[in-house]
């Protein structure tokens, strides 16, 4: 598969609030989020390297316990293991990419 329309992929809700729709490739995955204003993120962590990418709105995201309000532009770097949590203070777009492919979002 070489091109990909996003209303095409299924939509999933891992947790109230954020849909995402994920495209996997051989080695990674990525998401498009759309995430309600005041949706929250429990703190969790996987083996996946994760970098997060804010398009649209603004995000509060604790990596590793330390938090910041993300605006536009603003990307995230979240090791493998490191437990993150984040909170929509607006509505939100977010991307994330994920490495290795991110089975669990199959």
């Amino acid at each position: 598969m070489s091109f990909v329309k996003l209303e095409t992929l299924a939509e999933m809700e891992p947790v109230p609030g954020f849909r995402g729709r994920a495209v996997h490739g051989a080695a990674m995955t990525i998401v498009r989020w759309e995430i309600e204003a005041g949706a929250l993120m429990p703190e969790h962590a996987h083996p996946h390297e994760q970098i997060v990418c804010l398009i649209d709105g603004e995000l509060e995201l604790t990596v590793g316990g330390e938090s910041q309000t993300m605006t536009p532009g603003t990307f995230a770097v979240v090791a493998p293991d490191t437990p993150h949590s984040g909170r929509a203070v607006t509505s939100c777009r977010v991307v994330d990419c994920f490495h290795p492919v991110r089975d669990d979002m199959r």
